[in-house]
């Protein structure tokens, strides 16, 4: 048995959580997977994988062999690197999350990083905060952009970099301008008080964001009872353009409304609300030049610069 080919299937099912594409992903057939975790599971003398219908998780044994197996394919991409002196280019697969509402600013990032080097492929993934930290603590994420007020929830070892706050908006769809320009525009504030009596709709409570927003209202002496709730940042967006609702946005989500119709976007008041958004990886001396190429590129003048200049406030 190639322990370490099991290894790695063992880690892809984990990430995409289906034995159909987790064998796609590594090129081989279900069934070929499926008979590699098995021999694993001899291997060890422990059920790792739940099996029913469909995948249902790792048992507790299970997730003490995948965090082994995540350790042992970083060191061997980390190994791979120091044996390829021949080439000091950043090259291979970066995993790159961020929650949903500061997806847009990661995309760019990604979009960014690839163009100055070429031999990185990122993947961009839209987690939770809870997700993120799991996944930054078992490090298969490599990045990560979400609330850095959230580190102090979990005894995670995390680096952090800063890199803007958010700041949030009553968002509405407007009739059509007279020029038929489309967009969004700012307009003038508004209380958090004077928004909780509008129909809403706003993220599920297990979102990190609808806490946010929560204890803003509960600030403000607000009580809300949303007319619509969803995990999708792009769902609320959407019910927004249809016109029947208003919507709480952080800045970063603005880019997603439809550029078909006019919104007005107005600056939440009584309380103010700053959020800082920043940078996350597990706070480890050995990374891979990718991932260093990455910590250069958001530490740089030049996206620091994108940032700002996009709107963003940020926090260095």
């Amino acid at each position: 048995m190639n322990i370490l080919a099991s290894m790695r299937y063992l880690v892809a099912l984990n990430e995409h959580r289906h034995f159909g594409r987790a064998a796609l992903a590594c090129h081989i057939t279900q069934p070929a997977l499926s008979n590699a975790l098995r021999a694993l599971e001899g291997e060890f003398g422990v059920l790792i994988v739940k099996r029913g219908r469909a995948f249902a998780g790792l048992t507790a044994e299970g997730e003490a062999v995948l965090a082994t197996a995540q350790h042992m394919l970083r060191e061997q991409d980390l190994l791979r690197e120091r044996l390829d002196r021949a080439s000091s280019q950043p090259t291979g697969r970066l995993r790159l999350a961020a929650v949903p509402t500061a997806i847009n600013i990661l995309s760019r990032f990604a979009i960014e990083l690839q163009l100055r080097h070429p031999g990185i492929a990122p993947t961009v993934l839209s987690l939770s905060s809870l997700e993120i930290e799991t996944a930054l603590d078992s490090m298969s994420v490599d990045l990560a952009l979400g609330y850095t007020d959230r580190t102090r929830v979990r005894n995670v070892s995390l680096a952090v970099w800063p890199q803007c706050t958010e700041r949030y908006y009553l968002v509405q769809r407007q009739a059509a301008s007279v020029d038929g320009a489309t967009g969004w525009h700012v307009g003038a504030p508004m209380t958090w008080a004077a928004a909780a009596a509008l129909p809403l709709c706003m993220l599920t409570p297990d979102m990190h964001n609808r806490a946010i927003v929560d204890h803003a209202f509960e600030t403000a002496g607000a009580s809300v009872r949303p007319a619509m709730e969803t995990n999708s940042i792009h769902t609320l967006v959407s019910s927004v353009g249809a016109g029947a609702m208003a919507g709480v946005l952080p800045g970063a989500a603005l880019e997603l409304l439809q550029h078909d119709a006019v919104f007005e976007a107005r600056p939440l008041t009584e309380p103010a609300l700053h959020t800082p958004l920043g940078f996350m990886t597990h706070a480890s001396d050995r990374i891979s030049r990718a991932l260093q190429a990455a910590l250069e590129l958001m530490q740089s003048e030049e996206w620091l610069a994108q940032l700002a200049a996009r709107g963003y406030f940020l926090t260095r």
